[in-house]
């Protein structure tokens, strides 16, 4: 047997234990999981069928590097319209998710040794991506005191001057729901011109916001232009996960460079895939709009009964599909209280600490779940925890 034949940089990224809890809800059926990052929605009728067509008229071959011309126009024209963001279809690139977006981005701009302030608590593959690419990352905290809004005073606190190449900005939020203010976003607009930043704004979530709250694209505010690359998806707006399809849109030195890139990985997103993601966007907005209020329901319902279960605090999120409330008063590390919960109460829900150092003392509860699931849980979960008093 080959010795030392997995990469060092392998070893070196972090064991998530969202898998392990997972998986065992998935293995018994009397828990209930709050832990999916996905929409538990199906894909809208227009949109399978549109891909169906696709098959029936054998479009399997290779799209363009960039993808297809005309996807590229509509979410130009997408962007222009819902975002305020002006790019031409030569300033877009396509690709298998806006996770790879962000990862061709990053190898785009980081070189080794470059410093790239990432949310904390953020999404799990910011930090290791930048690590992957021998950056350094660098933790910006969001804190509950200010209902997890990003500060100047969070951003000098982890700014390293000569060294920070970017910022990873995430609105609205996985996993804390919070939807960036519009000052907000002009305070991380003139850090990034004032320090030559590149901004790096993942709005994978931008469709789901509630109680009159807008999504503003960073991308959008005066002068901008030069210094964000507006990250967007498909899998999250239009129920379309396992699609894989979604692009980044900004400078086009930085687009250029992703192309070259690309070419040298997955080479192009999925043709089906991409018609359907056409098809999206031409095609009738009213089920995500059904969706959202769906969403919205739920949303209202977990944040009520957490702030009624003794112990529980959560700051009502604004935006995406998860809560995350403050278990501090459990007296228990994150993970150990996911895990008791997993045993105690058959609800599975996942780890703050998943998100980075500062989630400790939280857990996050997905509510792209039905809602009679989610009742059930919290049933369980408020008759698990008086246990703990």
């Amino acid at each position: 047997m080959i010795r030392n034949i997995i990469s060092e940089r392998e070893k070196d990224l972090p064991f998530f234990t969202i898998g392990k809890l997972l998986k065992i809800a998935a293995e018994d059926k009397k828990i209930i999981s709050l832990g999916p990052g996905e929409p538990d929605f199906t894909s809208p009728p227009n949109i399978l069928r549109a891909a169906k067509k696709a098959l029936t008229n054998k479009e399997t071959h290779y799209s363009p590097i960039a993808g297809r011309t005309d996807l590229r126009k509509a979410i130009s024209k997408k962007l222009k319209k819902d975002n305020g963001v002006d790019v031409t279809e030569d300033e877009i690139i396509v690709t298998n998710g806006s996770t790879e977006a962000l990862l061709l981005t990053l190898m785009s701009i980081v070189d080794p040794g470059d410093a790239v302030m990432v949310p904390n608590p953020g999404f799990l593959a910011y930090i290791p991506m930048v690590e992957i690419l021998s950056g350094v990352p660098l933790s910006v905290g969001l804190e509950e005191k200010n209902n997890f809004q990003l500060t100047t005073e969070n951003l000098k606190d982890a700014y390293i001057q000569k060294k920070t190449k970017s910022i990873i900005i995430n609105t609205p939020s996985n996993p804390l729901g919070v939807v960036f203010k519009k000052k907000t976003l002009e305070e991380i607009a003139e850090f990034a011109v004032e320090n030559k930043i590149t901004i790096l704004s993942d709005e994978a979530y931008e469709k789901m916001v509630y109680d009159d709250e807008k999504h503003i694209s960073i991308g959008s505010l005066n002068g901008m232009e030069d210094y964000v690359v507006t990250l967007q998806s498909f899998s999250k707006t239009y129920a379309m996960p396992g699609f894989r399809v979604g692009y980044a849109a900004g400078p086009k030195k930085i687009i250029d460079a992703q192309k070259k890139l690309h070419l040298f990985t997955s080479l192009t997103a999925g043709t089906v895939s991409q018609l359907a993601a056409l098809e999206a966007l031409n095609g009738p907005q009213k089920p995500v709009e059904k969706m959202v209020k769906e969403y919205d329901r739920r949303r209202k319902m977990i944040v009520q009964r957490l702030n009624e279960i003794n112990g529980f605090e959560c700051v009502k999120p604004n935006g995406a599909f998860y809560a995350f409330p403050n278990i501090r008063t459990f007296k228990k590390k994150s993970y150990n209280f996911a895990e008791w919960l997993l045993e105690n109460a058959k609800v599975a829900c996942v780890p703050g600490t998943e998100f980075g150092k500062y989630g400790e003392g939280f857990i996050r509860m997905s509510y792209a779940t039905a809602y009679d699931k989610i009742e059930k849980a919290m049933d369980r979960i408020e008759k698990a925890t008086k246990k703990l008093k």
